[in-house]
């Protein structure tokens, strides 16, 4: 039975005044669908422990009864540095702004996906979660996404946000900095981009497509 890492966001703020953390949709629908593909499925992030919710990503409306396992795996996420990595045949990203603080530059999640690229096993995101490959380089010295094509939170729907000025930089612009092929479609469009091990999702809006493409290429 094949086994898949989720990595999650520990940040909750981006300023005193503006809460973040994980955009819920974008963990609960990959979970769900892992889960109903018969995948073991390990939640972890860099700290290990709860894990905050972007406000803005929960409505007012009950979640749906689906969801009520993935949510539960928030209360006690695993630390990402104390696993065995050699275990997983893929790892998956979601979003939310907080993977824009805690995801770049962090050297357990570096080595991590350095680990699943050069083994050729499947990497996944969405939104925000590419945040992850930021600065990321391979063995070769070359960046992880130098050459890919990808998706991920556009500049546009970052300004529409109104919070592109308090994040540390654009994921589209960093990512075509580093060598990826950036590929999109109109602010929040449902949109998934597969090059060979890649699979990445634009939005939430993208969540489900994206891990539906995730189980396609694990399955292969």
């Amino acid at each position: 039975m094949k086994k898949v890492l989720m990595v999650l966001t520990n940040t909750d703020h981006i300023t005193d005044e503006q809460d973040t953390g994980l955009w819920l949709s974008e963990f609960a629908e990959p979970y769900v669908e892992f889960k109903k593909n018969g995948f073991i499925v390990d939640v972890a992030s860099i700290n290990g422990g709860s894990i905050p919710i972007d406000p803005s990503s929960v409505g007012e409306e009950e979640q749906p009864d689906t969801w009520k396992e993935a949510i539960n795996e928030l209360n006690t996420t695993l630390v990402l540095s104390q696993l065995n990595i050699q275990e997983y045949s893929g790892i998956f990203l979601p979003g939310g702004h907080g993977t824009m603080f805690d995801f770049p530059d962090n050297a357990t999640l570096n080595n991590t996906l350095v680990h699943f690229a050069e083994n050729n096993k499947i990497i996944g995101a969405v939104c925000h979660g590419p945040a992850g490959f930021v600065d990321v380089k391979l063995s070769t010295g070359k960046w992880i996404v130098d050459g890919k094509r990808v998706t991920g939170f556009t500049n546009e729907e970052e300004q529409q946000t109104n919070l592109d000025s308090l994040m540390p930089f654009l994921l589209e612009s960093k990512l075509r900095e580093q060598g990826a092929y950036f590929e999109k479609l109109a602010a929040f469009s449902d949109h998934v981009v597969v090059d060979e091990n890649f699979v990445t999702g634009q939005n939430p809006r993208s969540s489900q497509s994206t891990a539906e493409a995730f189980v396609k290429e694990l399955n292969r």
